[in-house]
């Protein structure tokens, strides 16, 4: 084992609290902001086209490329924890098959969404609530990410895997140089040569539209894999990427699925109650669907960095559990859970202030901008305290208690949020749908709050009963 590798591995156990959160959050957050950057910018350049309807097919096809990240999450997150726990228990024997199994899984995955998209996109897309003037794009945008599948699941899955080695700094590269790639490709494939962008001319341009988001967005996951692939090459990695080790048996395909069939269901239902959401709202035109592709995009900040944050201490948590280190644990959840507080506050604070700037900085239509604004209102209001949520679901999940990571995951984005938007939206029509999700949020975090209240006291209990057999 390398001096690199023991690097790693201290940040769990012997950084000081702030350090060690810091050291693993940090590169998890700048990944997740180039991550939110990079979707924006798929709608932004979109949204320079002028053309709402394509606008509307990129918030159309979001949802199902969603499902891509939920099998990379499948895969990735519950990996990173599976991992990050058996280091704890010091088996690092176990690492290796882990990874490999995550790896080739996600990959066989990817291939079999990609031929289910390509084969029914239409039908699907439909489904999802496109209309006859958005159909043509969405199909277009369909089509590329479909044909990239297998990358956008393995460069998902990959990150977070060496995450659970405390390699946060090497998985923030791989995904940020993916997202660079696909920043600067946007404008190059989306628009024509001449096109205005800010304060100078574009020198070049194929003016592909809508599909040149995609395609920027394959291309930019093709490169993440191949940084990834160069990181384990060099030997530097106690992960294995090699088919022998790849097995199901031993409650390998166990641990993977049952916590990270939290963290995929979390990215499906998201998926779903967005399709719906858009089904819902194609009801009021095919502006009111840009809109809310366009907040949603613009809330994506807030919730992403939170989320980051979480995620990136997810393996520390893993770590502390596996080791039975339970103080160190609970002030590394305490604190991260004050940090993602102020976090969503100030976000909050800015997008209120600014939310007609931020919207209109999307797509340059009156009743888009006008129905933007009251979304992005709704879906802040929940800010300051949805990280909360975010923190204590991705702590279950490096603790190995899926079945609680499960149920938040199944109340925010289905068991809560769907009835709440059917209801709400027969009482108060298009408010009732704006003001749905935040709505579910809440009960979510007081729900949330209770779990790990009851949680924390079993442990304690457990804490105890070993002291007082060793006495």
């Amino acid at each position: 084992m390398s001096d690199k590798q023991k690097d790693n591995t201290q940040i769990f156990s012997t950084y000081k609290i702030p350090k060690a959160v810091a050291a693993l959050a940090l590169p998890s957050m700048l990944g997740m902001l180039i991550n939110i950057i990079y979707n924006l910018a798929d709608t932004f350049f979109v949204g320079q086209t002028g053309d709402a309807n394509q606008v509307s097919a990129v918030s159309l096809s979001m949802p199902l490329f969603l499902l891509f990240l939920a099998i990379g999450n499948l895969f990735g997150v519950c990996g990173c924890a599976f991992i990050s726990r058996s280091l704890g228990e010091g088996n690092r024997d176990k690492v290796k098959t882990i990874s490999s199994f995550c790896i080739y899984a996600g990959i066989l995955a990817g291939i079999v969404f990609e031929a289910i998209f390509l084969l029914f996109r239409t039908p699907i897309l439909y489904m999802a609530g496109a209309s006859d003037s958005s159909i043509g794009f969405a199909k277009d945008y369909l089509f590329w990410v479909s044909l990239g599948a297998p990358f956008v699941v393995t460069s998902i899955s990959v990150g977070n895997l060496i995450r659970g080695e405390g390699a946060a700094k090497q998985s923030m590269a791989g995904m940020i140089l993916g997202q660079l790639t696909n920043i600067v490709l946007d404008p190059i494939f989306i628009l024509p040569k001449g096109a205005k962008l800010f304060f100078f001319t574009l020198p070049f341009g194929l003016n592909t539209g809508v599909a040149g988001a995609a395609i920027a967005t394959v291309i930019g996951n093709i490169v993440s894999v191949l940084f990834f692939l160069s990181y384990f090459l060099k030997g530097k990695s106690i992960l294995s990427i090699t088919p022998k080790r790849f097995s199901a048996k031993n409650g390998i395909a166990k641990g993977v699925i049952s916590v990270g069939l939290p963290a995929s269901l979390n990215n499906l239902l998201m998926s779903l109650s967005n399709i719906i959401v858009n089904m819902f709202l194609s009801n009021y035109g095919d502006n009111a669907v840009a809109a809310m592709g366009v907040a949603m995009k613009a809330n994506m900040l807030v919730v992403m960095l939170q989320i980051g944050l979480a995620q990136g201490i997810q393996p520390l948590v893993g770590y502390c559990y596996g080791a039975k280190n339970y103080t160190r644990m609970k002030k590394s959840i305490r604190f991260s859970t004050l940090c993602n507080i102020a976090i969503g506050t100030v976000m909050t604070v800015f997008y209120i202030f600014f939310r007609t700037q931020v919207i209109s900085a999307f797509i340059d239509n009156a009743e888009v901008v006008e129905y933007g604004v009251k979304m992005l209102t709704a879906l802040m209001s929940a800010g300051p305290l949805i990280g909360v949520m975010f923190i204590i679901n991705f702590a279950f999940q490096g603790m190995g208690k899926g079945g609680k990571s499960l149920l938040l995951a199944i109340s925010r984005q289905g068991l809560v949020f769907l009835p709440t938007l059917i209801i709400m939206d027969k009482l108060i029509g298009l408010e009732g749908i704006m003001w749905a999700q935040p709505t579910a949020d809440y009960f979510c975090i007081i729900l949330s709050v209770i779990m790990f209240a009851s949680t924390m006291k079993k442990l304690e209990k457990e804490e105890e009963a070993v002291r007082n057999a060793t006495d």
